[in-house]
């Protein structure tokens, strides 16, 4: 039997932000042409300097487009959700790599609001000592959080101050924030 006398939960609100970066599309297409010219140096066969040569550099050619175009397209924009139990981070049309934060383990959030690639070493999914974890796919405003175990992690996303006003408040209402 359930008891129908319990009054239901209020909806939780959910916040969804992206960010994108249209400068990655040249690199991608720079990628797209490292492939398409490895595969016109396997088929042209007008090679005279040995086959080890152009085994190498075909490989190499595949290699380098295959890792730019993927690598790219994984990092070309980035969606954010805040829900009522987590921050959740996806990378890419596919959604990988792909970060999720249960809210119990963040003591505070805000705005950064200069998040610069030269800072983090780059676009992409980072990690530098002393100064934490972030997914940085273009320079501007993103979210800063601040972790129980002293760790930190920050986000590229349009409207972060939407997004940190969603985890505080959630933090407010759990007890966290004072």
């Amino acid at each position: 039997m359930s008891d129908h006398s319990r009054a239901p939960s209020p909806p939780v609100e959910v916040w969804t932000g992206r960010a994108t970066n249209r400068i990655q599309w040249l690199l991608a297409a720079l990628g797209a042409g490292c492939v398409a010219l490895g595969i016109a140096l396997g088929v042209e066969t007008g090679w005279d300097l040995g086959s080890a040569p152009l085994l190498m550099s075909v490989v190499g050619c595949l290699a380098a487009g295959v890792l730019g175009l993927f690598g790219t397209l994984a990092f070309v924009q980035v969606r954010v959700r805040v829900d009522g139990e987590a921050l959740e981070v996806r990378c890419g049309h596919v959604g990988v790599p792909r970060r999720r934060i249960p809210l119990g383990e963040v003591v505070d959030a805000e705005v950064a609001h200069s998040v610069c690639p030269r800072q983090w070493g780059g676009w992409g999914y980072r990690w530098r000592p002393g100064k934490g974890t972030a997914v940085v796919v273009r320079r501007g405003e993103g979210v800063l959080l601040r972790l129980g175990d002293g760790r930190t992690f920050t986000v590229t996303v349009d409207d972060a101050e939407a997004a940190v006003r969603t985890i505080r408040g959630r933090l407010n209402r759990s007890g966290v924030l004072s």
